[in-house]
């Protein structure tokens, strides 16, 4: 088909991910107000007081009134499109927020004069809000999960690249959006079925597939050079509204990763190190929190270390502390020190990874890594500026020079300080080969790319329902 008045293609309404965070946004703003309000009035009902203008004046503190601003600021982490049509994540996120909402208020409450604070309206406001956010993001999975409200996807290229990103649509539930099926110029894979998606033809007939299957997104994962047919056809889709996205970036915002086996030889230097550059405040603004959240985490490594330290010493006696030396930005090195919660001489023949049900770790070791109280000690680390809250987990130099070698772009992630916690921890965990490496490695240089505090503060809240959730190993 040629673009013409007569004929020009118009793409179906479907929600993009920013329009779906405002729908999102919308309704939990709409339920923390009302859960405000509910409470006001159970508020005054309890006290056996008339719920008017003077209640609302006189006895209710000025800062009551944001609360539902700090209930929104603590559930950033369901703003993730990806989380948010999950309903185990949705109902996790609630549940961790409402869990740092009590946390906070105990720690300002037990800080404050007595009876200085009003204990029922914030309970109140806290079960209002947790319940009712509960309630509408689950209205809002059932509604916008149906087919009718996701975009329909069109694949260019079903070579290597436009395999793995059908496979990673296919392993989603639920479906991101509608994978219709590919496009490629090899009459060889024509009518192809790759994971479940077929191949509807090539170059010359993409404009008339984009209008019968209703298009409203293009990926193009063309891995080498793009003939001139592809590229015209690609541009007539541009101008009639047809949202077009790469590969990388497609498969970046399905998974929070970035696809290393795909990139090619020169990707670090043509993208990945302009992106890592900080701008603006982020990096005085980033170790100012380092700073502040190393201090509270002190306190409590020095209140709990009496504890933590006879039981490790009743086991297995000393070292209580674990001190090893781990690689840092720019392949410096330092020494990083934590808990010892694996037996004496453990490594006397070598270095050895930490595996499932290791037989290693000591049984006061296994509470320790399970809680996370383990890593207590590297808030010390964080406060001298060797590392950071939030970024890759600091490795041994060794294995970072034999990782190099075996997983593309590894190097890369020394170009932040390694973090207490990460992007690549709340969401994989502990890698045991090189296959888990590799997966961690994709979230690390995704968060290195991507990186700022918004970022930083979604993972330190995970990695408390983590910690909470006793997560460790």
């Amino acid at each position: 088909m040629k673009p013409g008045p007569s004929n020009i293609y118009q793409p179906p309404l479907r929600l993009r991910a920013p329009e779906r965070r405002i729908v999102m946004f919308s309704g939990d703003l709409v339920v923390s107000i009302l859960a405000l309000v509910i409470a006001l009035v159970l508020w005054s009902q309890s006290d056996f007081l008339n719920f008017s203008w003077e209640f609302l004046g006189t006895r209710i503190p000025l800062w009551f009134y944001l609360l539902p601003l700090l209930w929104l600021f603590l559930n950033l982490d369901l703003y993730d499109v990806r989380r948010a049509h999950r309903r185990r994540d949705t109902l996790g996120g609630i549940l961790i927020s409402t869990g740092l909402s009590v946390l906070l208020y105990l720690l300002v409450f037990f800080l404050s004069e007595p009876n200085s604070l009003p204990r029922r309206g914030v309970a109140i406001f806290i079960g209002a809000a947790a319940l009712l956010m509960l309630i509408w993001r689950l209205i809002y999975i059932s509604i916008f999960s149906q087919p009718a409200f996701l975009r329909r996807v069109l694949i260019v290229g079903a070579g290597k690249a436009g395999s793995r990103l059908a496979e990673v649509v296919a392993g989603l539930k639920p479906k991101p959006f509608l994978l219709v099926g590919l496009v490629d110029d090899d009459p060889d894979k024509l009518n192809l079925q790759i994971y479940g998606s077929p191949v509807l033809g090539n170059s010359n007939e993409l404009e008339q597939i984009v209008a019968r299957e209703q298009i409203t997104d293009i990926v193009v994962a063309i891995s080498g050079v793009m003939q001139p047919e592809m590229f015209s056809a690609l541009l007539r889709c541009a101008e009639q509204s047809v949202d077009i996205t790469t590969m990388p970036v497609m498969y970046e915002e399905l998974l929070g990763r970035v696809p290393i086996f795909l990139l090619q030889s020169d990707w670090l230097l043509r993208t990945f190190l302009d992106q890592a550059r900080s701008r603006g405040f982020y990096e005085p603004a980033k170790r100012l929190m380092d700073i502040a959240v190393s201090l509270i985490g002190m306190l409590g490594f020095l209140l709990t270390y009496p504890i933590i330290a006879l039981a490790i010493f009743l086991e297995t006696g000393t070292p209580i502390l674990y001190c090893q030396e781990r690689m840092g930005r720019y392949g410096k090195n330092y020494m990083m020190y934590k808990y010892r919660t694996i037996v004496k001489d453990a490594e006397k023949n070598g270095i050895q990874v930490t595996v499932a049900n290791d037989q290693r770790i000591t049984r006061v070791g296994q509470v320790l890594r399970k809680s996370h109280l383990d890593e207590l000690p590297q808030f010390f680390n964080v406060l001298l500026g060797q590392m950071s809250m939030v970024g890759p987990r600091a490795e041994r130099d060794e294995l970072v020079q034999q990782l190099q070698e075996e997983v593309p772009f590894y190097r890369a992630r020394l170009l932040v300080k390694p973090g207490l916690t990460g992007w690549a921890q709340v969401n994989f965990g502990y890698a045991a080969t090189v296959e888990d490496t590799a997966i961690k490695l994709e979230y690390d240089l995704y968060y290195i790319k991507a990186r700022s505090l918004v970022l930083d503060i979604i993972i330190i809240f995970r990695t408390i329902g983590n910690v909470l959730g006793l997560r460790g190993r």
